[in-house]
């Protein structure tokens, strides 16, 4: 039996990258004592950039 791993589109696999690394900026920027406000607006503005960079050139080109 070939097992093989779940198939998942661009897309979500885009918002993982995007919603884990933007979280990442946000608990760092807190740590360092920036204001939760401005921490919180700045990690959804890095996952928001991160989502796009990683849909438009993450992927591999198929044939």
């Amino acid at each position: 039996m070939h097992l093989r791993p779940p198939v998942f589109s661009h897309g979500f696999t885009s918002f993982l990258w995007a919603f884990g690394l933007g979280a990442y900026v946000w608990l760092g920027l807190v740590a360092v004592g920036v204001g939760v406000g401005t921490a919180l607006l700045l990690g959804l503005l890095a996952g928001l950039g991160i989502f796009f960079l990683v849909l438009f050139y993450g992927g591999e080109e198929f044939r």
